[in-house]
C-alpha cells in the first residue's frame, strides 16, 4: 500500500480506543500497540520523519498496511495487546516479548489449594486468572474473597490434616477455614476453591444461583447465621460483578477458545484471527414487522452491550434476502462513519443465495476485503464466496459449535427484537396516527374515555372538553376514525 493510501486508510479509523497491528509488505505484523484513539495514534507515526529513534524510523520504513480492533474500553485495548504480542511476537515489540506485565491470581493444585498473586504463569495444573492491568482490582478482589469465600494464603505443605492443631488467628478473624486443624474436609475446602473461580472467572450468575440454593437450604435446617453469611456474599459478589470490567478469559496456547479462533482462522483461511464475528440474522410475521439483527461476538464471547437490531424500512412482504442486504448495509454505513468497530469474520444464518445478497452489500460499501460466510441450519454445511462446494465439518468440530453458537445466538436475538417490535406495535393507539395527537395525549383520552371505540362515539363537544383537545383537534380525531376501516376497534 502507498503512503497516500495509507494515510487516506488511517483518516477512516475510529476516534475510540482499541488495538492496531502494522504489516510488513509480506503482511507480517512486525508491531502491536494500543490507543485511547485508533486515529489520533496511528496518524502521529506519519506527522514527521525525522524520529530520534533508528528503531521507529526503521518500523515506519516497513509499514504496509495497518488493520485495527475497536475496543470498548482502554482496559480492553491494554489487555489485547499483550494477548496479541504475545501471539504474534511482532519483532519491533521488545517489552511485551520479554516480560510478563500484568498480574494473575493463581489458585494452586495441591490438595488444600491456597490464592496467590504472581506476574509469571507457569505450565503447572494451578489455575490462574487475568491478566489484571489494575493493582486496585486485584486488591479489592482478594479483599473479597477473604471476608466471604476465604482460602488459605499459608505456604505450608498439609498432606493430612491434624486435628490436635491449633488453628492460627485467621480462622478466628473468619479467614480461613482451617484445613490444617482438621476443622473442614477436603470435599467443603475444594467447594470452597471453586466457588473462588466461577467468581474470578467472571461466573457471578451461576455463583450466586449456586450460593442462593445453598441458603435456602440453610433457612431449612434453622442454619439461620449460615443462611445470613451467604445472602451477604451474594450481595457482595452482585456489587463486584456490576463494577468489574468483564474481560473473557482467553490465554494464549491453554484456553479453548483460544485454540479455537486459530482453528477457525484456519479453516477458513482468514487473514486475521476472528477477534470480532458479526452475526446476521432476519426475523417477520408473515412480512410484516421485518427485524434484521447483528449480534457481535468478541474473543469467542457473545458482547450483548454491543448487539443492534434494525427495522426494515425498504423492503416489502416476505424477502429474507433483500432484508438481510439492507440490515448490512446500515450496519456497516455506520461502521465506515465511526461508530462501530469492523469484524475479522461476518456470519449469515442461512445458504449461498443470502450469502450472495449480503456480498452484494459488502461490495457497494468497498467492504470486499471483510472476511464472510454463511452456515446453513439444516445440514450445517459452511458456504464461502470463494468456494462453489460447502465446508462440511464433524458435528464435533470446535469451530463449527463457535460457529453455531452465533449463528444461533442471532436466531434468538433476532426473534425476542421481532416480537418485541410486534408488541410495541400492538400495543400502539390508533390516535397515535393523528396529526397533534401523541403517545401521552392519546393515553389520556383513552384513560379518560376507555378505548378508541368510545372516543369515536362521543359527541364532539365531549371530546372537546377534554384537556388540551378543543374544538378543531376533536373535529379532526374523530373525522379520522370515521374515515378509518380501524376505527371501530377496541384500543
Amino acid at each position: 500500500m502507498k503512503k497516500e493510501e495509507l494515510l487516506l486508510h488511517i483518516k477512516s479509523f475510529p476516534d475510540k480506543p482499541g488495538v492496531y497491528m502494522m504489516h510488513d509488505g509480506e503482511g507480517k505484523i512486525i508491531y502491536v500497540g494500543k490507543a485511547k484513539s485508533l486515529k489520533k495514534r496511528v496518524s502521529s507515526y506519519f506527522r514527521h520523519s525525522n524520529f530520534a529513534s533508528p528503531r521507529l524510523r526503521k518500523l515506519v520504513e516497513l509499514i504496509e498496511d495497518i488493520s485495527t480492533i475497536r475496543t470498548e474500553t482502554e482496559m480492553e485495548a491494554l489487555i489485547l495487546e499483550n494477548r496479541l504480542i504475545k501471539l504474534y511476537q511482532p519483532f519491533f515489540n521488545v517489552d511485551l516479548k520479554m516480560n510478563e506485565r500484568y498480574a494473575y491470581i493463581k489458585i494452586t493444585s495441591e490438595k488444600f489449594p491456597r490464592i496467590v498473586v504472581t506476574r509469571h504463569r507457569q505450565n503447572d495444573e494451578s489455575v490462574y486468572i487475568g491478566p489484571f492491568v489494575r493493582v486496585t482490582e486485584v486488591r479489592a478482589l482478594l479483599r473479597l474473597i477473604e471476608r466471604y469465600l476465604p482460602l488459605r494464603y499459608c505456604s505450608a505443605e498439609i498432606k493430612e490434616p491434624d486435628k490436635n492443631r491449633r488453628p492460627c488467628l485467621r480462622y478466628s478473624l473468619g479467614h480461613c477455614l482451617a484445613p490444617c486443624a482438621g476443622l473442614c474436609t477436603e470435599g467443603e475446602y475444594r467447594e470452597r476453591a471453586a466457588d473462588v473461580i466461577m467468581m474470578l472467572q467472571g461466573k457471578g450468575i451461576e455463583l450466586v444461583e449456586k450460593l442462593h440454593k445453598r441458603m435456602d437450604k440453610a433457612v431449612q435446617k434453622l442454619e439461620f447465621e449460615e443462611a445470613a453469611t451467604l445472602r451477604d456474599t451474594i450481595r457482595a459478589i452482585w456489587r463486584v460483578s456490576r463494577q468489574r470490567n468483564n474481560i473473557p478469559e482467553i490465554d494464549v496456547g491453554q484456553d479453548n477458545f483460544w485454540d479455537t479462533l486459530n482453528r477457525l482462522q484456519k479453516i477458513l483461511e482468514l487473514p486475521m484471527l476472528p477477534w470480532r464475528i458479526d452475526g446476521f440474522d432476519i426475523s417477520h410475521t408473515s412480512g410484516e414487522n421485518t427485524i434484521g439483527v447483528v449480534a457481535v461476538f468478541e474473543q469467542g464471547y457473545p458482547n450483548t452491550s454491543l448487539y443492534r437490531r434494525f427495522n426494515i424500512k425498504t423492503v416489502d412482504g416476505i424477502d429474507d434476502f433483500r432484508s438481510m442486504k439492507e440490515t448490512l448495509l446500515r450496519r456497516y454505513k455506520r461502521c465506515l462513519e465511526g461508530e462501530e468497530p469492523l469484524p475479522q469474520l461476518i456470519l449469515i444464518d442461512g445458504g449461498p443465495v443470502q450469502l450472495e445478497f449480503a456480498v452484494e452489500a459488502l461490495d457497494e460499501l468497498g467492504l470486499d476485503k471483510v472476511p464472510i460466510i454463511s452456515l446453513a441450519e439444516e445440514e450445517e454445511e459452511i458456504y464461502l464466496p470463494s468456494k462453489k462446494e460447502p465446508l462440511r465439518l464433524d458435528s464435533t468440530d470446535p469451530a463449527l459449535r463457535l460457529l453455531q453458537y452465533v449463528r444461533d445466538e442471532s436466531h434468538r436475538y433476532a426473534i425476542t427484537s421481532h416480537r418485541a417490535a410486534r408488541g410495541k406495535n400492538f400495543r400502539r393507539s390508533r390516535l397515535e396516527d393523528i396529526p397533534g395527537i401523541g403517545k401521552a395525549k392519546a393515553a389520556q383520552l383513552i384513560t379518560k374515555f376507555g378505548s378508541t371505540r368510545a372516543i369515536m362515539e362521543v359527541s364532539e363537544d365531549q371530546l372537546a372538553s377534554a384537556p388540551g383537545i378543543g374544538p378543531k383537534l376533536a373535529k379532526r380525531i374523530q373525522d379520522f376514525l370515521k374515515d378509518s376501516k380501524e376505527g371501530s376497534l377496541a384500543n
